[in-house]
């Protein structure tokens, strides 16, 4: 009856490397739990802070103003730099929080937020900036995340990275595989191409001016994963990827590979053909994405992720509240005007998360691998 409980509570993600997530976004603390952490990878909290600063608050003109350093402690878990190989808790305080903006809202359900659905499910809810529905959650994904980076590249040379590849209807055409982080890193938005950048900028800087908000593409990129992470047949390694984006907040759409455009091919031309390189059997293309039989297949993986744009505006819309009568509600409080730049890091982090997961778990059920 415990575990069915801890199951239901939908806290947690993962199996052999599991995080628990903690914290609402006007509380005290917002943190995690790693389990299943192997022992003797070196971290240190400047390494997960590195990761943090990108999804950090307030680092840019198209971000919220929302000030919070996102300081990482690590709590437990770690000795001598070193991961112990027991439950290793991350925590940072909220400091910036100013719940007594959101006084005007506690009883009215803002449209495309939780807040009906949470008041439904649980009988009432922490309306201080959304509670535990508040993206300021991810924190805790990408510090977790930020370990299972290290370990991925250190041990296997896995390269994980993202960036905006869409704003609205811009678009950049850039190949993916070129694609480095320095490029990515160069610009607040995160779209390493800095012409289609600059519109990008300007598109959100425009929208944020009509107190509105947009929504985008995050494409994401898996390079040197081994061959034959993934179980069939629930348990698919896209299939886990496509749960780990779409828990994220704002991500209404996940394909991967060639995803709904292949729809618009005939087998002959979808499938990738093997071949010999080097006596490795690689494909020629990879329309796939990396995944054959929800199995990685040891192309590089790519997939799509869609932002929906941001529900909390200061445009004046027509809602319902609690005691059921229609009202106007003109939003206040801190937000991002798009959340894409600052979702960049968290889709990096729920790839690692995936990916370190299936390659202990590969590594449990075939024990002479690597």
């Amino acid at each position: 009856m415990t575990e069915k409980r801890n199951l239901m509570a939908g806290n947690t993600f993962g199996h052999l490397f599991r995080i628990t997530t903690f914290g609402e976004s006007h509380g005290g603390v917002v943190g995690c739990v790693v389990d299943g952490c192997p022992p003797g990878i070196k971290i240190s909290e400047e390494e997960i802070q590195k990761e943090l600063d990108r999804r950090k608050p307030g680092q840019s003109s198209i971000t919220t103003p929302r000030k919070e350093e996102d300081e990482i402690k690590i709590m437990s878990g770690v000795f001598e730099g070193k991961t112990t190989g027991t439950p290793i808790l991350l925590l940072a305080y909220n400091k910036d929080v100013r719940p007594e903006e959101y006084q005007e809202i506690k009883d009215v359900f803002r449209p495309g937020h939780a807040d009906f659905t949470y008041t439904k499910k649980y009988g009432f809810r922490d309306w201080h900036g959304s509670g535990r529905a508040s993206a300021r959650e991810t924190l805790a994904r990408v510090a977790a995340g930020a370990i299972a980076k290290k370990y991925l590249k250190e041990k296997l040379g896995v390269e994980i990275f993202s960036f905006v590849e869409q704003v609205g209807q811009i678009k950049t055409d850039i190949y993916f595989n070129l694609v480095t982080m320095e490029e990515i890193e160069s610009n607040i938005v995160r779209c390493p191409d800095h012409k289609v950048a600059e519109e990008m900028i300007k598109l959100i800087e425009e929208v944020k001016s009509e107190g509105d908000s947009i929504g985008g593409v995050v494409r994401g990129v898996i390079k040197n994963v081994p061959v034959g992470l993934g179980e069939p047949v629930f348990d698919k390694l896209n299939a886990d990827l496509g749960k780990a984006m779409l828990s994220i907040n704002a991500v209404k759409g996940f394909d991967i590979g060639l995803g709904f455009e292949g729809t618009k091919l005939r087998g002959s031309n979808h499938n990738d053909p093997f071949h010999l390189e080097n006596s490795m059997i690689r494909t020629k293309t990879n329309n796939a994405g990396g995944v054959l039989g929800g199995i990685s297949n040891g192309e590089t993986i790519y997939f799509r992720v869609a932002f929906k744009p941001v529900s909390t505006i200061k445009k004046e819309q027509l809602t319902v509240s609690k005691d059921k009568k229609e009202v106007k509600l003109e939003a206040a409080g801190r937000h991002d005007p798009c959340v894409l730049p600052r979702a960049v890091p968290i889709v990096d982090a729920m790839a690692a998360l995936v990916i370190m997961d299936h390659f202990l778990r590969h590594k449990a059920q075939n024990y002479d691998y690597l």
